[in-house]
């Protein structure tokens, strides 16, 4: 069973050996530390389970530490006397193993390649072993999978430890935004102060249901480490009543650190979050679908069959006649709670008609995008999707003639070719656009051969 909750940053500066002083800055940080870490200590847990960001990371995959002990140190922060040997709970990391291959969920040991504790896993613990070391250690790595995934990870995570009626201790280990001052280490960008009052407040009041509303582009601009922590803790701590203490909250150095711990109390049906979460999302986006345009709703329907089928739909009756008569080259994207999930297009005409185009590409997004999995039976009320139509591809001379909102790019050098659609959530300048087609063309930003063409599309959703 939970036994105690805390969310804490991980700054190396923290401990005195690498700080040598400078740790006296965040003094209101070191004392609620070590406030959390008693309590933890006060609660006699069998088992710590460390939520680190700086563990192994897949982008599909969550890492569990395989192994039955690991060691490392803070050498690398100019402090290797600060060293630490801790024992895994085998016990515990072999029943997820079995759950998640039970259920095909997207986790375990197979893939660790890393067994030397990180400085996410041991500041935490060098502030807990002040108080307690009579414990044994489960260390679990992010992904970049969504972060519903996330919060069921956690409830995995939860159920395996009801089932060995362990006593366990979590701690999600983050710091917040890194770029809140300008002479900081990375700068001030205005998400960064919004993200800490943010998280610091949905946190605060344990609404972990909010953690789902971060949109990954502002996760990505407040250059924050720890959300993903925090919503697998928020997926352990589901269903239960917790009461929440913040300790403190300082971003002295331009990182945001943030110190939260929960009482764990009784069940609670009323916070069965993700539940709510993807109730209202499959609302949302029946809605949505109940009011798109033709060209949207043959995209979905062309997904549906494939998914449920496998086999290729016919061109419905019914559509409008531009449809049956235009020929252009277009692009199905699929996203799943906010997160891209499948993109896959043609830059000019490959079929017959416009409605055939959209069919083989809505197939294409949700089976041959390489960047994932094959779309499931069970996603597809959940997924939203739209179709951009793209106009005729014109050279140019260079990027002054870009819009980044109005057109898209296609890089060209030789036999390779990137290309990037206008208007997209996180895209904010040409210099950003134009890099990201040459990433995906894998053709130097700086190649002398480089050519730029533009096209507008036509977006339906």
């Amino acid at each position: 069973m939970i036994v105690k909750a805390v969310m804490v940053p991980h700054p190396p500066i923290a401990l005195h050996e690498v700080g040598r002083g400078e740790e006296e800055k965040i003094s209101a940080t070191l004392n609620a530390y070590k406030t959390a870490m008693k309590e933890i200590a006060d609660a006699k847990p069998e088992t710590v389970i460390v939520l680190s960001p700086h563990a192994v990371m897949y982008r599909d995959w969550f890492n569990v530490s395989s192994g039955k002990r690991a060691s490392g140190s803070m050498a690398r922060f100019r402090a290797s006397g600060v060293k630490f040997d801790k024992e895994y709970d085998t016990e515990l990391t072999g029943l997820l193993d079995h759950m998640f291959e039970e259920d095909g969920f997207s986790a375990g040991t197979e893939y660790d390649r890393d067994k030397e504790l990180d400085h996410g896993t041991m500041v935490p613990l060098y502030f807990l072993d002040q108080f307690a070391k009579d414990y044994k250690l489960v260390r679990i790595g992010l992904s970049g999978l969504s972060l519903p995934m996330h919060y069921r990870l956690g409830q995995y995570i939860r159920k395996a430890s009801d089932q060995l009626n362990r006593r366990i201790a979590v701690i999600g280990s983050g710091d917040l935004a890194h770029c809140q001052k300008e002479d900081g280490p990375y700068g001030y960008k205005p998400e960064g102060p919004a993200y800490d009052e943010r998280i610091m407040k949905d946190m605060g009041n344990a609404d972990f249901k909010a953690l789902f509303r971060y949109s990954p582009s502002f996760l990505d601009a407040c250059m924050e480490c720890g959300h993903r922590s925090f919503v697998i803790m928020a997926g352990i701590l589901d269903g239960i009543h917790v009461t929440p203490h913040v300790l403190s909250h300082e971003a002295t150095f331009g990182v945001g650190y943030g110190i939260i711990t929960y009482d764990i109390g009784e069940e609670d049906s009323s916070r069965h979050f993700l539940d709510q979460y993807e109730e209202e999302e499959k609302k949302q986006i029946e809605e949505m679908a109940a009011v798109s345009d033709p060209y949207v709703q043959l995209a979905r329907q062309s997904v549906s069959y494939y998914v449920k089928t496998g086999l290729v739909m016919k061109v419905p009756e019914g559509l409008p006649e531009e449809m049956l008569t235009q020929r252009a080259g277009c692009f199905v994207s699929i996203h799943k709670y906010g997160s891209l999930r499948g993109c896959i297009g043609t830059i000019s005409a490959t079929k017959k008609s416009l409605a055939e185009e959209i069919i083989a590409n809505g197939i294409s997004a949700c089976s041959r995008d390489p960047r994932f999995n094959s779309v499931t039976e069970e996603e597809l009320p959940f997924l939203e999707i739209n179709v951009d139509v793209l106009g005729k591809p014109e050279k140019i001379r260079d990027k002054s003639q870009l819009d980044v909102k109005r057109y898209g790019v296609i890089c060209t050098s030789g036999y390779k070719r990137g290309l990037l659609l206008p208007d997209l959530e996180g895209v904010d300048s040409v210099d950003q656009q134009i890099e990201i087609a040459c990433s995906k063309g894998n053709i130097d930003l700086d190649d002398e051969n480089l050519e730029l063409e533009r096209f507008e599309v036509i977006r339906h959703v």
